[in-house]
């Protein structure tokens, strides 16, 4: 499949640049009208996760997936939901473990490999729902958990899913990993790193054998948390081996349906090799469109309530 050439063109004057158009949206952004009911299930370990529900009575579903210590309550998640169902499609956001308002049970948290869950949620949907049609949906990590979960299923994937769209997403883990080391996206690394740490600690009030809460204190960068925290909670050997065990290109080449793969090429939270191109010229399940502008789930459009990125999706989930 070509690459597809996309139409977004430049975002307002305001935002000129790939950080603006990345934090403006994040910190001022506000979407009305949204009411969700929220449903609690249980996981195969003795979990739950909190899914919310906005629905309009169609046949048809939206699933999201969010990104990184976001929720459902997140701009670019509440953007999708309002739209979607404006267009008649029911829509559904999961929130990951510990995400949304409440502090999971099992000594786990979540992380970009917890395809699993999405997984869950789907069974889920299945076995007490009767739709025709569902459709995903994945921003910044909850892409790379659409990615590798439509990939791990490949041919097994449920008939009822017959389309995908991520946006924003590291394709390749460890190349967009290595972004955060960088001088200019330290305020990236420091408001994910403190909201983190905040809820390992809180993992280590329930833990207390297993975190170690004056070690959590000393952690300064995303290597050391995810070598002494996450990989320890997640049974990976460090961050190094996290990253790669986890990254999504490890299962995209398993892919079966349509996917539309949104990354804007002055992201500042991706690294070179989350733009497959060769992949996507040679697979026709992939299609990927790279816009010279939009930031990390920016794509604005200038006076306008929905962003480039959530029409585009609504076009190619929906409407193509």
């Amino acid at each position: 499949m070509p690459i597809i050439e996309s139409s977004y063109n430049n975002p307002p004057f305001y935002l000129f640049n790939g950080h603006l158009e990345t934090i403006v949206p994040s910190l001022l952004r506000k979407i009305e009208g949204v009411n969700y009911f929220r449903e609690r299930i249980t996981t195969p370990d003795e979990d739950f996760l909190n899914l919310d529900w906005s629905t309009v009575g169609s046949n048809k579903l939206l699933i999201i997936s969010h990104g990184l210590e976001g929720d459902s309550r997140r701009h670019y998640a509440m953007g999708l939901v309002k739209l979607f169902n404006q267009n008649g499609i029911d829509v559904l956001v999961w929130n990951n473990r510990s995400c949304g308002g409440e502090l999971n049970l099992q000594p786990v948290l979540y992380h970009h490999g917890s395809s699993f869950d999405l997984d869950t949620t789907i069974k889920h949907v299945l076995k007490t729902r009767s739709y025709e049609e569902i459709v995903l949906a994945g921003i910044s990590m909850g892409g790379a958990q659409t990615l590798k979960y439509l990939g791990e299923n490949g041919p097994s994937l449920p008939s009822q899913v017959s389309k995908a769209a991520v946006f924003s997403t590291p394709v390749n883990l460890p190349s967009s990993a290595a972004t955060l080391k960088l001088p200019s996206n330290r305020f990236y690394k420091n408001r994910f790193l403190g909201k983190l740490k905040k809820k390992m600690a809180a993992k280590g009030e329930q833990f207390p054998e297993l975190i170690d809460s004056e070690l959590l204190k000393t952690v300064t960068n995303f290597d050391q948390f995810d070598t002494l925290f996450t990989a320890k909670l997640h049974g990976f050997k460090d961050a190094a081996d996290f990253y790669r065990s986890v990254s999504p290109d490890n299962w995209i080449k398993n892919i079966e349906v349509p996917v539309l793969i949104i990354n804007a090429l002055n992201d500042p939270l991706l690294g070179k090799k989350c733009y497959p191109v060769k992949l996507a010229e040679s697979k026709p399940e992939i299609l990927l469109e790279m816009p010279s502008r939009g930031g990390h789930t920016g794509f604005t459009l200038f006076n306008e309530e929905f962003t480039y990125a959530e029409k585009r999706l609504l076009e190619f989930l929906i409407q193509g």
